[in-house]
């Protein structure tokens, strides 16, 4: 290692060796950012199909190294690694790095320290669940105030793209993962949100603690507000241990009648009690419950996460009614699909873990759930017990369907169930079928799985086509194939 590179500054990096680890979303553009510098790059990657052939092909006409199919060696002389999310902090490539001093920024350090001095201030948002919504609602809020904005970071915008494009923007809203969090001790955010803390990706961080740590990085040198979850304590914690600039408040959203410097809702009105001139004796209606889309409980949430934000940046009242009222969710997060003979089929296929999907049963009186699949070392105890008087029936599908049905006979044995012991993609069409079977008129059929997809599927977005999919036939009277 070259001496001085634990201190690498961007405006230091011409004739060094940097390695990027990783390429996709993050990694492409990393890597062209660096060689626009002047850098010497190498890619590593541990996948070696023709997706990584194709973007190494676009690369490697620029100068830049890639080694696909290793993603393990540290190659000779590197001086910095950028590294993409989801690389885990045990990976052999970063134990090397930290043997010989070198040091690792994430291509969100890599973003921040790239921005010019008139670079717009970032909005973060991150969180075990809700992220992707909430940052979206808060671009439609920042949009309808006239702002030129961007949803942008985990939601699939690379930074480095916004950084170092033309497009001038007056703000950014930024959503940030645990991974990308972790790697990134530079940020220091105009205001940031941690909407909740449950237990996911604790195979990437070791424990519950460091996953919370690194949440909790978002807060760090926060400028105006740092807003947290009043119904999860451990939010507000992160907000006490961070370190932020002079005069930044603590902000906390409620779904009940908010108290000062808080937003929440009040008789069906979302209301704001924290950026108003008298935080006790006032409160600025910002919107009614019915604006958000959809109007369940979790949704709301992260509206007035999202409200709390673009307020800290100075929206007006009017630009947050107009804001959630022109957004629409992405699909597969609480989408209603079809009414099939008086019973509601609404896919959240995007509920991978337990604490999304608590959320989602939460919202309905009566379901047949459709749950299972990749339980990320999950238990599923706490969800049955807190679901089981909604229940109708369930049905199981995927890998590790048999951790969910163990819950159900500890905690909800009258409920019936189905367990589907295929794997195949063609079991959504027969998990379809059975729900049916088990639902009455005025019922929900929630497929919301708690787990993830990649046993039956490329991605939560094909598991909730295939529920589509198998619903649209339920409702035409068409058989699949593959019955």
């Amino acid at each position: 290692m070259t001496s001085g590179a634990a201190s690498l500054d961007v405006s230091d990096l011409a004739g060094r060796q940097v390695t990027v680890a990783g390429l996709g979303v993050s990694g492409v553009p990393a890597a062209r950012a660096l060689r626009g510098l002047g850098a010497s790059v190498t890619v590593v990657n541990g996948s070696d199909g023709e997706p990584q052939r194709a973007q190494a092909a676009e690369l490697e006409p620029l100068g830049i190294t890639v080694r696909l199919g290793d993603g393990e060696t540290l190659p000779e002389g590197t001086e910095l690694i950028v590294t993409t999310p989801g690389w885990k902090p045990t990976s052999p490539l970063f134990l090397a790095a930290a043997e010989a001093g070198v040091p690792v920024w994430g291509d969100v350090e890599l973003a921040w320290r790239l921005r010019g001095k008139d670079a717009p201030p970032w909005l973060a948002v991150t969180g075990t669940n809700g992220k992707t919504t909430t940052v979206r609602m808060l671009a439609a809020i920042l949009e309808a105030a006239g702002l030129r904005t961007a949803a942008v970071g985990n939601i699939g915008v690379s930074l480095l793209d916004i950084v170092l494009g033309d497009t001038p923007y007056d703000v950014l809203a930024v959503e940030l993962s645990s991974y990308q969090l972790h790697w990134a001790p530079s940020l220091r955010a105009h205001s940031g949100a941690v909407l909740n803390l449950a237990p996911d990706h604790l195979d990437w961080h070791g424990s519950m603690a460091a996953y919370a740590a690194d949440k909790g990085r978002i807060y760090e040198g926060n400028q105006v507000a740092c807003v947290y979850n009043v119904a999860d304590p451990a939010t507000e914690d992160l907000v006490r241990a961070a370190d932020v600039e002079e005069g930044c408040r603590a902000i906390g959203f409620t779904l009940g009648t908010p108290g000062p410097s808080q937003l929440g809702v009040v008789e069906g009105i979302l209301v704001d009690r924290a950026f108003v001139a008298d935080r006790r004796r006032q409160a600025q209606e910002l919107a009614e419950v019915s604006d958000v889309n959809p109007p369940a409980p979790h949704n709301i949430a992260n509206a007035l996460a999202a409200a709390a934000l673009a307020r800290a940046y100075g929206v007006p009242p009017t630009a947050v009614r107009d804001g959630l009222r022109a957004f629409r969710p992405d699909p597969h997060r609480v989408e209603h699909v079809a009414d099939v003979d008086g019973v509601a089929y609404v896919d959240d296929s995007k509920a991978t873990n337990t604490h999304a999907a608590e959320a989602s049963l939460g919202a309905y009186e009566h379901i047949v759930w459709i749950a299972g699949g990749l339980a990320k070392g999950a238990t599923f105890d706490e969800l049955v017990l807190t679901a089981a008087k909604r229940l109708r029936g369930v049905v199981l599908i995927g890998a590790d369907r048999a951790l969910i049905r163990e819950a159900l006979a500890r905690h909800a044995a009258d409920v019936p169930v189905v367990d589907l012991d295929r794997t195949d993609t063609g079991a959504m069409a027969e998990a379809v079928r059975e729900s049916a079977r088990l639902a009455r008129p005025g019922d929900t059929v929630l497929m919301a799985p708690a787990c993830a997809s990649m046993d039956m599927f490329t991605n939560y977005n094909k598991r909730g086509d295939a529920f589509a999919a198998a619903v649209h036939d339920l409702a035409s009277g068409r058989v699949p194939d593959d019955q």
